[in-house]
């Protein structure tokens, strides 16, 4: 199966191809990993999984979804991520850490909140204040600092956060961004602050360590960004991303068409349009999806499956090959 097969990407191998993708927990006190969250992650590390994406971070703690997420805004929390790293690493896994910012949809106590342009996600969520210059340098400064604290704890990658509605993807759609000055209006402006976010956090992420960013290649209106929208913007920085994890929806409240692999399209045509590594993930639950999404993607996520069957890994194995399977590891990790 391509789903048990290795994958190299710089020094990194991952040991399938087989992703857990970041799901929020809302299981955090001020920020800190607990003994949840070490347990949650190497259980599915122990189930088999080959790559590791820990649930959105925050940068800031306005930056929050909730008061219950986790944090990289401290120095503090430095120590409990690397404990974390260590339990996954030590079941043969890799992992990254998804850095966040919620912006106009925080639903977090801290304030301010904060996002491109004063327009609320909806009448349940609180209007944010329009970020000003010096909020926008402010922010990237809080994701530099971050990544650099995600390098600390050991992280293999960290994954930008630029999908479903938060405020990467809040700067990168019309439909969330009115401003009028250099970060709003075209599509080139749009994408200024993504651009200035990989251009600042590359200054200091190991080159040997993996930069990913996830998108949300469809906003389900036409009047949002399309595949096309999304190649565009990411395609001046496209050169120091190694991997695109492609998901959809989430900037505003649109029927979205849900069935399994629906989303496996919209990474293929980034794939393709910027010859690029990319994860697909979208309702996907057997291991024939799985095959099916490698056909067109390199790494496939599985996120409620995973919630539901940690050993989705390991039940693929019980039935494979156990002595071809091994040895195809072997030459791998030699």
């Amino acid at each position: 199966m391509e789903a048990l097969k290795p994958f190299t990407h710089k020094n990194i191998t991952l040991k399938n191809r087989i992703v857990m993708p970041p799901m929020c927990m809302y299981q955090a006190k001020d920020g800190f990993v607990n003994l949840f969250h070490i347990s949650h992650y190497s259980t599915r590390a122990m189930g088999g999984v080959g790559f590791v994406i820990v649930e959105a971070t925050a940068v800031t703690p306005q930056g929050r979804i909730t008061d219950n997420d986790l944090g990289i805004w401290s120095d503090d929390h430095i120590a409990g991520l690397k404990q974390l790293v260590d339990e996954v690493h030590r079941y043969g896994a890799k992992i990254a850490v998804q850095l966040g910012h919620a912006g106009r949809k925080a639903q977090t106590t801290a304030l301010p909140h904060i996002a491109p342009s004063e327009l609320n996600f909806d009448d349940t969520y609180q209007t944010p204040d329009a970020m000003t210059l010096k909020d926008i340098q402010a922010t990237i400064s809080a994701f530099k600092a971050a990544a650099l604290r995600a390098d600390q704890a050991g992280f293999d990658g960290i994954e930008l956060h630029g999908a479903h509605g938060y405020l990467i993807n809040e700067f990168m759609s019309p439909l969330s961004n009115l401003r009028e000055d250099e970060y709003g209006g075209t599509l080139e402006n749009r994408g200024r602050f993504v651009c200035e976010l990989i251009d600042s956090i590359s200054t200091v992420w190991p080159q040997e360590k993996w930069l990913m960013i996830r998108v949300s290649a469809e906003e389900y209106d036409p009047l949002g960004n399309h595949p096309e929208d999304v190649v565009e913007i990411l395609r001046p920085i496209k050169n120091k991303l190694d991997l695109i994890h492609v998901s959809s929806g989430g900037v505003v409240n649109r029927r979205i068409p849900l069935k399994p692999l629906y989303q496996v399209e919209y990474a293929k045509t980034i794939r393709h349009a910027l010859n690029k590594i990319v994860i697909s993930v979208g309702l996907i639950t057997t291991p024939e999806e799985v095959e099916e999404a490698l056909q067109d993607t390199d790494l496939v996520a599985l996120g409620r499956e995973l919630l539901r069957n940690p050993n989705f890994v390991n039940r693929i194995f019980a039935t494979q090959d156990a002595d071809q399977l091994f040895s195809s590891y072997k030459r791998a990790f030699k």
